[in-house]
């Protein structure tokens, strides 16, 4: 892996593994799933491929930070409102 992008990607996983604690199958599923992700992809040497590896994990982080807020919105709706008929 490229020197200057060796830290984005470090960034990036411990982002993921932070997120993922809260993830709705579990945090070890998520955490091997991860690894899993991570391993696939550990010998790329192209740094514009690893870029957009990189993009794409910000796409996934969006993406479980949206799936997290649904999630308390969904159970703040169902604590403070009646069930619509």
């Amino acid at each position: 892996m490229a020197n200057p992008l060796k830290g984005e990607v470090i960034k990036l996983y411990k982002t993921l593994l932070y997120l993922g604690r809260e993830y709705p199958q579990g945090a070890a599923y998520f955490r091997g799933r991860l690894k899993a992700a991570f391993m696939k992809h550990k010998d790329e040497t192209d740094p514009e491929k690893i870029r957009k590896l990189v993009a794409r994990g910000d796409f996934v982080i969006k993406e479980l930070e949206a799936l997290y807020f649904l999630r308390k919105y969904r159970a703040m709706k169902k604590r403070y409102y009646e069930p619509e008929k």
